[in-house]
């Protein structure tokens, strides 16, 4: 009779446990992450194969450099101007040089004197008449004293004629100009740094002589 106590003790007792450690199981959370892309239109006619349908420049976009502390998935926030905070929340989707990349070829090839903007690796038969260096300085949120929040691009811009020892068109750093953000939107930011790109585009085709 008594082991027979000890067996039901033994049984109550390990459904306690059962349920005690059910109700210590965490229940499954939801991902807050978020992920983004710089928005813009790479045009038919942008990029290789596309057929030349306004003006006659042919440009070659070379490979985007960009600052090493922007290399990575999270996107980043500025703060008290040399205070860097990774977004673990908040990710770019694909690599930052591949956003800006596509993004400035699509903003390049809309101009009305470009005909078509190859990106390295160049196909090995395209004759180019400039060729467009890019070293990214600044992509991010940067929040200032007072509590106000702006989207912040900065570049190096370099233009040479494609040829050997062809002459510099262009050298220049770009910094565009400050859009407001909320500090918390981080897919505004997004849009905000892709507007940059875009103006950063628009600063390249400015130098470029008249067909």
């Amino acid at each position: 009779m008594f082991m027979k106590m000890n067996l039901r003790y033994a049984g109550w007792l390990g459904v306690v446990v059962l349920l005690a450690g059910c109700s210590l199981v965490p229940k499954p959370q939801s991902d807050p992450t978020r992920y983004y892309v710089l928005t813009g239109d790479a045009s038919a006619g942008a990029v290789d194969g596309g057929a030349a349908e306004a003006g006659s420049l042919v440009l070659g976009l070379k490979r985007i450099e960009i600052a090493p502390y922007l290399d990575g998935k999270d996107m980043v926030v500025r703060e008290g101007g040399n205070e860097i905070a990774y977004q673990d929340f908040a990710r770019w989707a694909e690599p930052l040089t591949t956003s800006i990349g596509r993004e400035l070829v699509g903003s390049i090839a809309r101009a009305d004197k470009v005909g078509r903007v190859y990106a390295q690796p160049f196909p090995f038969d395209a004759e180019r008449d400039y060729d467009v260096s890019i070293r990214v300085l600044r992509c991010e949120g940067e929040k200032k004293k007072g509590g106000k929040a702006v989207a912040s691009f900065s570049a190096l811009i370099e233009v040479t004629e494609a040829k050997p020892g062809g002459a510099l068109v262009l050298s220049k750093e770009f910094v565009a100009p400050e859009a407001e953000w909320d500090g918390r939107d981080f897919g505004e930011l997004a849009t905000a740094l892709s507007a940059a790109v875009d103006a950063l585009g628009a600063e390249v085709v400015a130098a470029l002589p008249a067909e």
